[in-house]
């Protein structure tokens, strides 16, 4: 672990990889359509690697850095990715040497002004800076779905970080250091069975700081009010968000 990085998820790593949901193609499609040129990208807070494997589809090469060496462990293998453990204010590549750099679901952790220079410094000219982040999960059904409100809203409420209001915000509140591009509407959406969303609950930071606080696991009464309504628990339901994405482009070479 990187000095000074606020560790919210290296323990929940192996959850964190089978749980958490994946983005739509559609996304990394738009982005590449943006970028100058397909030779590198650097998606920041990689994770266990979500998005840097969907860039790895459209780019020669991905290099994903992550704080946690946890993560980076249980990250997904690409051969056009390689894995570093960094900081964001040190990804270790070259000025200008960047077409894309990525921060998916990540934003809100980073210190906002290093990671902006080293954006700046990174960059091609014409280089383009993508974060987003997904909030306010729904499932498809009314009752199943007020039970994750009241989970969400209720009892997690008070255990969220402070960083969790610039996702509620959808990263508006953030000075973005490039003019915003028009970006699509998109959404994540998922098919969980009631293990596997039980397994993405206690991926959140809030369930992890209540068990810290309680010492108890507030998902177990979770699936417990979720099962009368869904049934056998192999079934399969829709789960939504709607992705929050800003974007914004390095100004060209004069």
């Amino acid at each position: 672990m990187t000095p000074g990085f606020k560790d919210h998820f290296s323990k929940r790593a192996p959850g964190y990889a089978a749980f958490r949901p994946r983005y739509p193609a559609a996304l990394f499609d738009y982005l590449a359509g943006l970028a100058p040129g397909r030779e590198l990208a650097w998606d920041c807070g990689t994770g266990n690697g979500q998005a840097a494997t969907g860039l790895a589809e459209r780019f020669e090469r991905v290099v994903a850095t992550d704080p946690s060496a946890e993560q980076i462990a249980h990250a997904s293998p690409h051969p056009k990715v390689e894995y570093r453990i960094a900081r964001e204010r040190d990804s270790g590549l070259a000025e200008r040497s960047v077409d894309l750099v990525t921060a998916a679901q990540a934003l809100h952790w980073f210190d906002f002004e290093a990671f902006f220079r080293e954006t700046r410094r990174v960059l091609r000219p014409g280089g383009v800076l993508a974060a987003w982040c997904y909030v306010d999960p729904r499932l498809d059904d009314p009752a199943l779905d007020r039970v994750l409100q009241d989970y969400y809203a209720g009892t997690v409420h008070d255990y969220w970080p402070p960083e969790r209001r610039f996702t509620q915000d959808g990263y508006r509140s953030i000075a973005f250091p490039f003019p915003d591009l028009e970006a699509p509407t998109l959404w994540l959406e998922m098919n969980p069975n009631l293990h596997e969303f039980s397994g993405y609950l206690r991926t959140w930071s809030a369930t992890q700081r209540y068990v810290e606080a309680h010492g108890r696991d507030p998902v177990d009464d979770v699936e417990a009010a979720l099962i009368p309504g869904w049934g056998d628990p192999s079934a399969r339901r829709s789960l939504r968000w709607p992705l929050h994405l800003r974007v914004g482009r390095s100004p060209a070479a004069e």
